[in-house]
């Protein structure tokens, strides 16, 4: 398999250390306890709880994207040096993130996933729905069933594929680089693969090079991190490309050729399997591959960029048919929606179970974390009246979101705001007129008076920016999962959010209400 370029996730991350964070890392202070968290709003949430008596560290730096970010040796060594580490869970994270964890956290060192236990704290957690209303069907790989051993993950290697030309299966990070997870066109040779936490699933590029018939098997195999394997089980899915009449060998079959759907892999099954959503009635259901033929269609049909990078596709200008990736960068994720900080009342959710955390590992600590808990949770609960208040003065045709990354569901809910969409575009390339089209008949629909970027997706933003001016519309910034030089703490973060969506849709911020 032949890997395309990529360039590392640390160029994303900016400046490392910054106000609020310790410069000097776990394991160098007299803290009681040393903590690393994977993220910097995890980070900021254990000191205010925990206060001078742990030593916290974030493994993903300010500027970073916890979907994305590749840990460092330096993250490993912190990890390696914690008493306890604090990720958010609900595959937030990017998978290497949690495999670096699992294989470097001391034994005794407690693993806490915060959010997967967020209800008992008090917290609310919500599905995550996706649909993005493409014109053409948005695939992902997805891995289901209980897998044994903790930190295992499910390996998916494509074995076999039959058809007219090559099939390429590639992820596009924030900056544009691609890499490649299946390429046909050199031989499938056992490397052309991915692996996957348990019920995970990611979106990638699927691109084919000729229209006509394929058929893909896909064999699975569990992988444990004391490196022993386990039989996952393979199956055969078909994909019918380009117009009806290359198509004949797949007739009889149900044509699935849009909404959101995954090729699965059921680790525990040892099945392959096609799930979706009925659009009806939002059930998800199982198609065996050889009931369903994945339809992309002409309307498919795009050239091969011009940049070097992609010449893993052909030649420039090259046809090929592509069903999109369509969010940017690795995005890695399950069933329920992992931003939940975006509603303060899951902020003091969150504290909840880190004081709770905190005490099991020094008891000693105990009447300090009550203290600095109570003081946080008082300081949270007038920053969510705030909030409400600030969001409250926004009209209410005015209450939509368009943004750069679908992390707002609990800032929508919990506030009275729509989300209205967030930018699509195919991560490869320049988007398409009708893409850009799309994007403006939503603002002019939903008669949208600013759109949303966040700072660390800045890079990816072009098309939102070129659509804002074109429209006559404010771009304002908006923070989801990173902190940066402005914003490097929650209830700063939460505050400029509620005012800069004030500002921007027409409201009053906390200043001047």
């Amino acid at each position: 398999m032949r890997t395309a370029p990529r360039r590392t996730a640390l160029a994303l991350a900016g400046a490392l250390l910054l106000a609020g964070c310790s410069g000097t890392g776990p394991g160098t202070s007299d803290a009681a306890l040393t903590v690393s968290t994977t993220t910097g709003i995890i980070a900021d949430l254990v000191r205010r709880v925990g206060g001078e008596r742990v030593d916290v560290t974030s493994i993903v730096p300010h500027h970073g994207d916890p979907h994305s970010y590749e840990p460092s040796p330096g993250d490993t060594a912190k990890v390696a040096r914690a008493d306890l580490v604090f990720s958010n869970g609900l595959l937030l994270e990017e998978p290497g993130i949690m495999k670096m964890i699992h294989n470097n956290a001391r034994k005794d060192a407690p693993k806490v996933e915060i959010a997967a236990k967020l209800e008992q704290f008090g917290g609310t957690v919500m599905k995550l729905e996706e649909d993005l209303g493409l014109d053409v069907l948005w695939l992902g790989w997805a891995v289901e069933g209980k897998v044994a051993g903790d930190g295992a993950h499910v390996r998916t290697t494509a074995v076999k594929l039959t058809g007219p030309g090559d099939l390429h299966v590639y992820l596009t990070d924030t900056l544009g680089n691609p890499t490649s997870y299946i390429d046909s066109s050199d031989g499938l040779d056992g490397k052309d693969s991915f692996t996957l936490p348990p019920e995970a699933h990611t979106h990638v590029n699927w691109v084919f090079t000729k229209p006509g018939t394929y058929e893909l098997t896909v064999r699975g195999q569990v992988e444990a991190l004391d490196g022993k394997t386990t039989d996952a089980g393979q199956g055969t899915v078909t994909f019918t490309v380009g117009g009806a009449a290359h198509n004949k060998a797949a007739r009889g079959r149900k044509a699935l050729d849009g909404g959101h759907a995954d090729l699965t892999l059921n680790a525990q099954e040892k099945s392959v399997y096609v799930r979706t959503d009925e659009k009806a009635t939002g059930e998800r259901v199982r198609m065996a591959g050889t009931a369903v033929a994945l339809n992309v269609p002409d309307r498919a049909k795009q050239k091969v960029p011009k940049e070097p990078q992609y010449r893993f596709l052909g030649s420039a200008g090259q046809d090929i048919w592509v069903l999109p990736q369509a969010v940017i960068g690795k995005h890695v994720h399950g069933d329920m929606d992992p931003h939940a900080w975006g509603d303060v009342s899951n902020a003091e959710a969150y504290a909840r179970r880190i004081q709770a955390e905190l005490t099991k590992a020094d008891p000693a600590g105990k009447a300090v974390y009550e203290r600095n808990t109570k003081a946080y949770l008082s300081k949270l609960a007038d920053l969510h009246k705030d909030v409400a208040a600030t969001l409250a003065t926004v009209p209410e045709a005015n209450r939509k979101l368009i943004t750069t990354h679908d992390a707002f569901g609990y800032l929508a809910k919990a506030y009275g705001m729509e989300v209205a969409g967030f930018v699509v575009p195919v991560p490869n390339q320049e988007p398409s007129a009708a893409e850009v089209e799309k994007l403006r008949s939503t603002i002019r629909q939903k008669k949208v008076p600013a759109v949303f970027l966040e700072p660390n997706l800045a890079a990816r933003a072009d098309i939102l920016r070129r659509v804002a001016q074109d429209e006559g519309v404010g771009l304002c910034t908006i923070y989801g999962d990173s902190f940066d030089d402005k914003v490097h703490d929650y209830v700063g973060m939460m505050r400029h959010n509620a005012d800069e969506l004030a500002r921007c849709l027409g409201g009053k911020g906390s200043s001047n209400r």
